[in-house]
């Protein structure tokens, strides 16, 4: 058995082509989604960076695992305690280490444990390859790395890839060499009108228009494909040009190494899997370049998996997310659990095999390093409850029909308290479930609310309110005030 895994950074699914995105940016990856099944209601249940990838890692949310957010206290997994024996039954059960029990020879290209100092990732590898940059290299200074493991070991059997690339994540950074290739195509879906940018121009906040570098308007001439600030509608699309140049850069890389999988022979008989830990803003809630809130840009993402004997070219669009995937591996593999470990996701695999139906009727999402938001994804609707807002004027509750509004223009919260209070009742639900289940008295998003509220808020307050000060924006100050009196 072989499996590669190729996890990409801030990935959004709607600018793939095979989500039905109309430009050329992803024929390796379609290529994939035709062999294998596309899910296409797959969620990061908790985002962004760090508390994604440890629920996906733990099968577990982020209210039993501990991490919700990228400081303090909540940037940590939580301890076992004293039911910890010689290893801890995290690491003994998590996703990796499921290839590991199958016999497999596990190796991981990324650089995201020393990123996060998140070194519970890499349990269950045998090998770890870092390009030592901390998520700021770009996909070709880790393909080679991969092509040269393949071409050593790629034809031998029962092997693990985790291959991992940055380069849709902020700052975009395709190589100048790459060019320009969208630069006279039309934005597929161009649903900024002057109008709607009018009023991103005096958005508050941190990623605004105004403000791409979260606080102010810097730009690094090291990373030129990425905005300062944007100006007029031109600059809208030239950012979301840069954004869909590094998923095509990507894609190209991926490309390369299938190639390599089908020059020795084994592609045919290799697993596939392609996911992101999460998505991207374009405008949505006024945010651009940004994967700050519990929102469907920032949540809903790819899964695409080609699995030998199973389904081809088939769509599953059942809600899933990401704490999914390890039940599904070990059903798979035909692993065990270790221990008293249990997971919250459940096994989609016979989605896999026999095309059926393994979903949930809603997902939960979570979002506590830039603001704390949970939400709830049912129907055709997100839910959207805030707790702090992270200096942007966001009201507590949000109500869009994704399927109609995908962009989030209109909030129907009064106009339909019905659906508010199933989605406020689902997130009662789910947070006692949750706290029954869990070891711990603390939900951790009220731990961060408590330390000071999101990382990426703390302190920023009285900084940035000088920054709109004589600005068209400062009629807002006061209500800045009033929705953040303690921070």
């Amino acid at each position: 058995m072989r499996v590669i895994m190729f996890d990409i950074d801030t990935l959004r699914p709607d600018h793939l082509g095979c989500y039905g995105y109309g430009r050329d940016t992803s024929p390796a990856i379609d290529s994939v989604a035709r062999e294998g099944v596309r899910f296409d209601n797959y969620y990061c249940p908790n985002a962004p960076c760090l508390p994604s990838r440890a629920s996906l890692i733990t099968g577990r949310y982020g209210i039993r695992n501990g991490v919700l957010g990228h400081g303090g206290t909540a940037a940590d997994l939580r301890l076992q305690g004293e039911t910890r024996h010689f290893r801890d039954e995290c690491s003994e059960n998590g996703l990796f280490m499921q290839f590991r029990q199958a016999g497999m020879h596990t190796a991981s290209f990324s650089t995201f444990a020393e990123r996060h100092s998140a070194w519970w990732f890499n349990a269950g590898f045998n090998e770890c390859f870092n390009v030592g940059k901390c998520g700021n290299e770009s996909a070709e200074e880790v393909t080679p790395h991969v092509l040269d493991w393949l071409r050593r070991r790629g034809g031998e059997d029962n092997w693990f890839l985790h291959v991992h690339y940055w380069d849709p994540h902020t700052p975009y950074r395709a190589p100048a060499a790459f060019g320009y290739p969208y630069e006279d195509v039309p934005l597929p879906d161009n649903w900024i009108t002057q109008e709607i940018f009018d009023q991103h121009l005096l958005h508050v906040g941190p990623h605004g228009a105004n403000e791409i570098n979260m606080w102010d308007d810097a730009q690094y001439p090291q990373y030129p494909r990425h905005p300062g600030c944007l100006k007029s509608l031109d600059d809208v699309k030239a950012m979301i040009d840069s954004y869909d140049y590094g998923v095509r850069w990507t894609d190209d890389n991926i490309a390369q190494i299938l190639d390599q999988l089908k020059d020795l022979g084994v592609y045919e008989d290799t697993a596939v899997i392609i996911t992101s830990d999460h998505g991207e803003n374009f405008g949505e809630l006024g945010l651009y370049g940004e994967h700050g809130t519990a929102d469907e840009p920032t949540c809903h993402i790819p899964m695409i998996i080609k699995w030998p004997g199973g389904m081809k070219g088939h769509v599953d669009s059942g809600f899933h997310d990401n704490v999914d995937l390890a039940p599904t591996v070990q059903e798979l593999l035909g692993t065990s659990m270790r221990g008293g470990y249990d997971y919250d996701g459940q096994s989609y695999a016979p989605a896999l095999l026999k095309g059926e139906d393994c979903a949930r009727d809603s997902v939960v999402l979570t979002q506590c390093c830039h603001v704390c938001q949970r939400s709830a994804r049912f129907d055709d609707y997100l839910y959207i409850r805030t707790v702090h807002g992270g200096y942007h004027l966001f009201p507590k509750e949000m109500l869009f029909d994704v399927k109609n509004d995908p962009h989030q223009l209109h909030n129907l919260a009064e106009e339909r308290p019905d659906l508010c209070d199933r989605g406020a009742r689902l997130l009662l639900n789910w947070t006692e479930d949750m706290m029954k289940k869990s070891d711990f008295e603390a939900d951790p998003m009220w731990t961060v609310m408590r330390e000071g509220g999101p990382e990426h808020a703390r302190g920023m307050l009285e900084s940035y309110i000088q920054r709109l000060e004589g600005t068209p924006r400062a009629d807002q100050i006061p209500l800045l005030r009033e929705q953040y009196p303690k921070f």
